[in-house]
Formats: structure tokens, sequence, C-alpha cells
């Protein structure tokens, strides 16, 4: 009950922060950032980023290091959608643009769940470029703010879903895979 009690007492603030980020991002759009933001929010969508991930694989393949960081992907995006779309219908949070549909709720923002789960993947795989894939993600969340689409407590929390469900899936895929797919993900501490 305290819990609770916590959860909602938070509420309120939180609230407030939302919608004066929103406004403040409201204020700072400028048309030549309208395109560009667009694409980077529809870069986010199943196609594009089941291309990206055919992408990967052809690069893994090559380099003879096989399928682990696409199934690792593949299983961080399942189950990042999941939790997503629960909290999704059990919170039925209205846009901050006004819309409300509970299949399509604001909160959390799958978008930024989405790319911070790839981004999370990508670094745990090339830590080298780990450098570049965070940024694209922030871009991402940032870019569903900036369109009206979500409040920033939408993607702070969807981006700790993605990496969160991620982190899990790389620690839970080791333990259920064979011997002969060591390279799946990296191995336990």
């Amino acid at each position: 009950m305290r819990t609770l009690l916590l959860a909602l007492a938070l509420l309120g603030p939180v609230e407030q922060l939302d919608w004066a980020v929103a406004h403040a991002v409201q204020a700072s759009r400028r048309p030549a950032l309208e395109g560009p933001m667009r694409a980077v929010s529809s870069g986010a969508r199943p196609p594009l980023v089941a291309a990206g991930l055919a992408v990967v694989l052809a690069v893994e393949l090559a380099a003879g290091a096989g399928w682990g960081t696409v199934r690792l992907a593949v299983v961080a995006l399942a189950g990042t959608n999941l939790v997503v779309e629960v909290t999704k219908r059990a919170v039925d949070r209205t846009r901050p643009d006004g819309e409300h549909r509970r299949s399509n709720a604001s909160f959390p923002s799958s978008h930024a769940a989405n790319a911070f789960a790839l981004a999370w993947v990508l670094t745990a795989r090339w830590k080298r470029l780990g450098w570049g894939f965070f940024p694209v993600a922030i871009l991402v969340a940032y870019s569903r703010m900036y369109l009206n689409r979500h409040f920033l407590s939408d993607v702070v929390v969807g981006a700790a879903v993605g990496m969160a469900v991620s982190w899990a899936a790389a620690h839970w895929l080791p333990v259920r895979r064979g011997p002969d797919r060591a390279q799946a993900s990296p191995p336990d501490p």
C-alpha cells in the first residue's frame, strides 16, 4: 500500500514535468526540422528494423559469427514489445496531441523502447561502435516528443524497458542455448 501511495504522490510532479517539457519542445519546432524528425521516427518502423537486422545478419555470417546477434535482437525486441503493449493497455495514457486509443496509448513509447533495445544489443556486440548506437536511439526518442506523440516520461520509461529486456535476454539466452552456439551472446560473469 505504501508503494502505491508513493507512486500516486509522484504522478503529479512527473505530469507537470511532462507538460513543461512538451510545451518547450513544441515551442522549439522549426519547419526545417519537420522532415528530418519524421524520417527519424519512421526509421524505427518494423519493416526498416527487419531490413537492418538482415544487414546485421549478413555482416555476422560474412564474419563467421553466426546468428547470435540477430537471435538476441529478435528475443529482445519481442520481449520489449510484449512489455510495452501490455503496459500501454494497462495505463491507457492519452497522447500529448490528444489522441486517445487504448491500443496505441502514449505510455510507454514503443519507438524509444525498440530503439534502446537495439542500441543495447548492437553495443553489446560491437562495443567500439557503441558511441553511435545510443545517440541514434536518443534521437528516435526525441523525435517522438518533437512530433508531439509522447511525453518525456513515455520515452524515458520506454528506453528503460528496452535496455532492461535486452539485458535480461542476453543473460537468458546463454542458459537456454546449446553448446554449439557459444557466439549467441556474451557469457555470464
